[in-house]
C-alpha cells in the first residue's frame, strides 16, 4: 500500500511517500523537505509533485499519516487541512501521531521514558510513555522548565532539543539527545497504526496543541 506522511509540526517539515506491506515494513521511496513559513504554498504542490516523480497520481495513496501536534499552530492547521481533504475524497484512513511519541520511540531505551520538546516561553511539551513492543502513551502535557525536571526524575528523558538535553544532564538524569523525527518516522510509526486498526476518520483528525491559542488563553481570562 502506498502511504503519504506529512509533518508540518515544526518551522521544517517534510512529507513523505512509502511503500508499506503486512509485515509492518515500510519502505520510503523519498522524503521531501518543506521550508518553514510557506508551508501553505509548498505543501500541496509538493505532494503533487512526489507522487509524479515516483509515477503515481493521488488515488495511488492508499492510507495517510499525520502529526497532529504539539507544535506550531499554523503548520499544524495546514498539514492536517491537506490531509484530511486528500483523504476524504479519496476515502482512505488516517494515522494521527503525536509528535512526543515519535521521539520517545526514536530513543534506544525502554520501559518509562519522558519525551520532551522545547515549547518556548519557557515551557516545555513533556510525553511520559512507557516502551516495550509498542509504545503506551501515560499522559502528554505542558510544563514549565522547572516542573519538567521534576516530572522526567527516575526516566529517560529522550529530546531533539540540544538545550533541553544539557539542561537535564546538569539535573542528574539520563538523557538520550536525538535528531528530530521527520516525515519517515512518521510513516513508519503510522504504518503499524494503520495496520492494528487505530486510525481516525477525515472528519474526526484534529490537531493536538496541548498548549491552546493564545486567543483562547486570552478569552478565558477575560
Amino acid at each position: 500500500m502506498l502511504l503519504l506522511a506529512v509533518d508540518s509540526s515544526d518551522k521544517n517539515g517534510s512529507i513523505a511517500l512509502a511503500k508499506c506491506g503486512r509485515d509492518e515494513v515500510c519502505e520510503v521511496l523519498e522524503v521531501v523537505r518543506l521550508a518553514g513559513g510557506t508551508f501553505s504554498a509548498q505543501l500541496v504542490p509538493q505532494i503533487a509533485g512526489l507522487l509524479r516523480k515516483h509515477e503515481f497520481g493521488k488515488e495511488d495513496i492508499g492510507a495517510f499519516a499525520v502529526v497532529s501536534g504539539p507544535g506550531s499552530f499554523t503548520g499544524l492547521r495546514i498539514g492536517l487541512a491537506a490531509v484530511k481533504a486528500l483523504a476524504e475524497v479519496l476515502e482512505k484512513p488516517i494515522a494521527a501521531i503525536s509528535l512526543l511519541e515519535a521521539v520517545a520511540i526514536a530513543g534506544r531505551a525502554r520501559g518509562r521514558v519522558a519525551a520532551a520538546i522545547d515549547a518556548g516561553r519557557d515551557e516545555v511539551y513533556i510525553g511520559e510513555y512507557e516502551i516495550g513492543v509498542a509504545a503506551k502513551r501515560i499522559t502528554e502535557r505542558l510544563v514549565t522548565r522547572t516542573e519538567w525536571i521534576t516530572i522526567a526524575s527516575g526516566q529517560t528523558v529522550i529530546t531533539p532539543d540540544k538545550k533541553l538535553a544539557d539542561i537535564a544532564r546538569i539535573a542528574g538524569l539520563q538523557v538520550e539527545e536525538i535528531s528530530r523525527p521527520a516525515s519517515d518516522a512518521i510513516a513508519k510509526i503510522g504504518w503499524k497504526r494503520i495496520l492494528s486498526g487505530a486510525t481516525v476518520s477525515s472528519e474526526a483528525v484534529d490537531a493536538n496543541y496541548i498548549r491552546r491559542m493564545d486567543g483562547e488563553i486570552l478569552v478565558k481570562n477575560s
